[in-house]
């Protein structure tokens, strides 16, 4: 017997070798606007960006909030009542907008704290999993151009266990020897890559 999950991602799959409907995404995502901007780039504060995410990684995100393994009191409603359709046809309209420019990330980079953040991503081998120019890839998401409030706010979740979902286990053993101006620097860094 097949669980939900497996289910799910074969179902996922099966229709990936069919095309999304961008029109039917871009009518969905006309509800999402309010909190992540109507071209999915995101005017407030800990809200992500959507445009120029990879696909795989958008699908992944609201299936994982709809069936309750990423915790959200917003995302979680309005996910559970997505269809598979739905899923696929919202990522792929995100996936197709352009993704923010840096300075829409929500703060101005500070040369030293990027520096830090620069030697932390290194260490750490961060573009090994979200590409040199850390933009993303299938299930893996875009840093470049995301708020930094945002992601200082993920990386921060990861370190306390309050992020679950996909990558959890990767991320947590990350960020957890790392102490809260690490992972502001780190935010900055990935945000603007330069």
């Amino acid at each position: 017997m097949k669980t939900p999950a497996v289910a799910l991602a074969l179902a996922l799959a099966a229709g990936a070798a069919g095309a999304a409907d961008l029109a039917a995404g871009a009518a969905k995502a006309e509800s999402c606007a309010a909190c992540h901007g109507p071209a999915g780039i995101s005017k407030l504060p800990q809200t992500p960006s959507l445009a120029g995410q990879p696909e795989g990684f958008l699908q992944w995100q609201l299936v994982y909030f709809r069936g309750g393994r990423r915790k959200s009191p917003v995302m979680q409603p309005i996910a559970a009542a997505l269809s598979d359709d739905d899923i696929r046809n919202l990522a792929a309209h995100f996936a197709q907008q352009k993704p923010p420019p840096p300075a829409a990330t929500g703060s101005e980079v500070a040369p030293a704290m990027h520096a830090v953040g620069q030697r932390l991503a290194q260490r750490h081998r961060c573009a090994s999993c979200h590409t040199d120019d850390y933009s993303g890839t299938q299930a893996t998401p875009r840093l470049a151009g995301q708020r930094e409030d945002y992601l200082l706010k993920a990386l921060r979740e990861f370190k306390s266990g309050a992020r679950t979902g996909g990558g959890v286990a990767s991320m947590a053993d990350v960020v957890y020897p790392l102490g809260d101006d690490e992972l502001r620097a780190l935010a900055q860094f990935t945000s603007h890559p330069r």
